[in-house]
């Protein structure tokens, strides 16, 4: 969209630059945290990752989740791709993982992952208790669509990659629903628009 198309209803002020996000704290908090890629997905076909590879990220980012992380929730058919759970956070985290399933009668088990097969409110009750006052991060676009539909996000804390992947897991996969506004966080303004600028890199 230029300028010249810019809706009137759209206020085109020029706020100071965005900053950061504070760090995350441990404050309890259900959040729906994942790298995502510019157009949106959060995963390639089959829940492939093979794509996260190549970014820098900020200094401590990684730590900064190992500590304060108390529990994880994701979903039955990621947990099949990826079922070894001791890389999480490139092994800096170690702690209760649930995988919310219709059928936990044939998981397979895996060392430090309990199967869930109840209500999400439910699943976010168990794992927050587990959590012990740290967050509760959910990997699961499914399961974060259903939270954030009752409620029951408190963030979404997303790492926007350089790449398109054109095809995948979207981080909100809704058809025919209504728009869900946010609020950002990062600075004064919670309305504001996100402003990145990227070249498409050159390939042989």
């Amino acid at each position: 969209m230029s300028i010249a198309e810019t809706p009137q209803s759209i206020d085109t002020t020029f706020a100071a630059p965005m900053a950061d996000p504070e760090r995350q704290t441990a404050g309890g908090k259900v959040l729906w945290h994942f790298t995502m890629s510019l157009d949106g997905f959060v995963a390639g076909p089959n829940h492939a990752m093979d794509w996260m590879t190549g970014f820098s990220f900020r200094p401590g980012l990684v730590e900064e989740y190992a500590e304060t992380t108390g529990a994880v929730l994701g979903g039955r058919d990621g947990f099949d791709v990826h079922p070894d759970v001791s890389g999480i956070y490139g092994g800096a985290w170690q702690g209760p993982v649930f995988v919310l399933t219709h059928h936990p009668e044939d998981a397979q088990p895996a060392v430090g992952v309990t199967f869930l097969s109840c209500d999400v409110a439910e699943a976010v009750r168990i794992g927050l208790d587990a959590a012990g006052g740290k967050n509760l991060e959910v990997f699961s676009a499914t399961i974060g669509r259903q939270l954030l539909e009752r409620g029951l996000i408190d963030e979404i804390d997303l790492h926007i990659a350089p790449v398109l992947l054109g095809d995948g897991i979207r981080l909100f996969d809704n058809p025919g629903g209504t728009p869900v506004r946010l609020e950002l966080l990062n600075g004064d303004d919670h309305s504001a628009a996100l402003n990145v600028r990227f070249r498409p890199v050159a390939t042989r």
